[in-house]
């Protein structure tokens, strides 16, 4: 009875080894086959199994990993991201207004006009409007003139579209000069509005 058994045994392994061999019998140099010579893989497909002649030098790209897709892969490109800007412009007072005015000329709603433009892509935080003047004239009302031009620019900039919360002004009058008030030149430099923007520049 036990040799019976025994025999049984041999056929049995025998049966499995045959089995066994008709699910990877073939190979390539990496990998076992199954049947119909696709790569034996792992449950979830992501793994195949490795033969005693896997090296990683012959490895299968399309193994130890997630399938490889056909075709080339299309990287996304990175978005565009906001930068932080700002700028300051100054612009000659007689450019914009007649002399001891503060009415805006036309010359000078042409030039903020352009400004309107530069700024168009730029999500405004801030826009600060200063007035300067010469020493011409009393200290107090070249103050007040310079404030008064100071809000003229930002009523024609408001006109534009751009938010009137976000522009502030000041009037400096002639407590600021970048030039000289002895001579004409110097004191037509000091007569000036500078608007600084402050925002992100959307690309």
């Amino acid at each position: 009875m036990k040799k019976l058994n025994k025999v049984a045994m041999l056929v049995a392994s025998a049966t499995l080894a045959l089995s066994a061999g008709s699910v990877f019998a073939q190979s390539n140099e990496n990998n076992w086959l199954n049947v119909d010579g696709t790569t034996w893989r792992t449950g979830d497909g992501t793994l195949c199994w490795r033969n005693p002649f896997w090296t990683p030098a012959t490895a299968n790209p399309n193994c130890d990993g997630a399938v490889t897709p056909e075709g080339p892969v299309t990287q996304a490109q990175p978005q565009p991201q906001p930068g932080a800007t700002s700028q300051r412009v100054s612009y000659s007072a007689d450019t914009l207004f007649d002399f001891d005015k503060a009415v805006l000329k036309p010359a000078g709603k042409e030039v903020l006009d352009e400004l309107v433009r530069r700024i168009g892509n730029v999500n405004l935080e801030t826009v600060i409007t200063v007035g300067h003047t010469d020493s011409t004239g009393p200290e107090a009302y070249n103050m007040k003139l310079s404030l008064r031009r100071a809000e003229a620019v930002k009523a024609y900039l408001v006109s534009k579209g751009v938010p009137a919360n976000r522009i502030f002004v000041e009037g400096k009058g002639e407590t600021q000069p970048v030039a000289t008030n002895a001579t004409r030149e110097g004191r037509a430099q000091n007569r000036r509005v500078e608007i600084e923007v402050i925002g992100t520049v959307m690309r």
